[in-house]
């Protein structure tokens, strides 16, 4: 495996574009081989967790092109067709959740199963109301591999307890196969790309804040143009905010309001960030961000704001380092169920180069300003975004460190150190 050493004391000037939405992209794939016809996705995320997806879509017999690395052809006629080998979902969560409700509505038997990482997560949160449905989904320990039998489905209102758009879409995937309507309420507005689109490909779908209804449809093909990720664009910005004298424009940033706590947050402790243009483009705002270095300060991360920036809360610890006084993360307790325990991961990694920072049980609390001492080596925990976050830390360490395992980042950003390399 590949280890890094990030370059250090270095500002970061200039202007990028950032890769296509991994969750719009998952979505893009799923939907188009749903929907009865020909669909064409521009600008679709290569990382290997979308390619899941397209490979279990192809696995079930949909016609998928690609003419380049990012431009997608779909033919469909809205039907999957029985597979005999099981459907590999790599170390994707969202195809594994996703395509729980999809399959489960399906006339016909399958299994999904992941990578050692995906293996371990749980999948609890979408058997559970998939059975109330009547799907007949089985899993031990509520873990993959999940066998799925062929059945059929009955819309339900369902009040979930977590906010999780893994979750929903998995509900909502299920009722557009469902007898009757279903209904679907959180306790906080989780990203809703699943909605808008559905909306975008003509699905019978209303949604008002928390609560989401869908009744059985047909979905229209269409063409697709996938905005750039804020997620992807997030280890950039608090990059830019950290190193001095540091200048920077993002490019063609997805700025859906389900997914802008990272400038929420920065704006809150005193950062420097300007959109510069907006637009919509298949349903989602779009837009420019520059970001510049300032001085920060501590904040209170808690509520219904920690959806909205849940996978960007590791590289988020990294910048409270960086701010005057003592920035508390609460209510963050998914993290500990994602590709590795990210709250224990980035505790243990950031104290080794000198961060003052203690878990919690639902989140952490950093006490700045804090300089950031270097001369290690960091684990990486088999995690794409805690590599990333630990390569923004190595930025302003004042001595480097080697990151060990790096090319996990492959899973959702395989262009990060290329880019990363035009700004230094």
């Amino acid at each position: 495996m590949k280890n890094v050493i990030p370059v250090i004391n270095h500002k970061l000037k200039g202007t990028i574009t950032i890769p296509a939405d991994k969750s719009i992209s998952h979505r893009a794939i799923m939907f188009a081989s749903l929907a009865n016809g020909k669909s064409v996705i521009r600008n679709c995320s290569n990382a290997k967790d979308p390619n899941s997806t397209l490979s279990v879509c192809r696995a079930l017999g949909v016609e998928i092109q690609k003419t380049d690395e990012s431009t997608i052809i779909i033919n469909s006629n809205g039907k999957f067709h029985p597979v005999q080998n099981i459907l590999d979902c790599g170390n994707s969560g969202t195809t594994m959740r996703l395509m729980c409700g999809i399959l489960s509505g399906q006339p016909f038997n399958s299994t999904l199963v992941g990578d050692e990482s995906l293996s371990k997560r749980p999948m609890k949160r979408v058997i559970d109301p998939l059975s109330l449905m009547g799907a007949k989904i089985f899993a031990v320990n509520n873990c993959a591999p999940i066998q799925i039998n062929a059945g059929k489905l009955t819309g339900i209102k369902y009040s979930s307890k977590i906010s999780s758009a893994q979750v929903k879409s998995c509900m909502l995937l299920a009722g557009l196969q469902a007898d009757g309507e279903t209904v679907y309420k959180e306790p906080f507005l989780s990203r809703n790309h699943t909605e808008l689109m559905l909306k975008y490909m003509n699905a019978d779908i209303e949604y008002d804040g928390v609560l989401t209804k869908v009744r059985p449809s047909v979905l229209e093909p269409r063409e697709i143009a996938v905005v750039g990720d804020i997620s992807s664009a997030a280890f950039f910005m608090v990059a830019a905010t950290i190193v001095p004298d540091s200048d920077i424009v993002i490019k063609n940033v997805g700025l859906n309001h389900t997914r802008t706590g990272i400038l929420e947050v920065l704006t809150k402790m005193g950062g420097n960030v300007e959109i510069l243009d907006e637009n919509i483009v298949s349903g989602e705002l779009v837009g420019d961000v520059r970001v510049r270095y300032s001085e920060l300060n501590a904040c209170t991360i808690e509520g219904e704001i920690i959806p909205k920036l849940i996978d960007e809360l590791p590289v988020i610890a990294v910048l409270a380092t960086q701010a005057k006084g003592t920035t508390v993360i609460k209510n963050a307790e998914d993290l500990r169920n994602k590709e590795t325990d990210r709250i224990s991961a980035i505790v243990n990694e950031l104290k080794k180069i000198g961060a003052d920072i203690t878990a919690t049980p639902d989140g952490f609390v950093i006490n700045g300003r804090t300089p950031l001492n270097g001369g290690v080596e960091v684990a990486t925990y088999h995690d794409h975004r805690l590599a990333m976050s630990l390569y923004v830390a190595g930025l302003i360490c004042k001595k480097e460190i080697l990151i060990k395992d790096f090319d996990w980042v492959d899973i959702s950003f395989p262009e990060f150190e290329a880019l990363m390399s035009c700004l230094l």
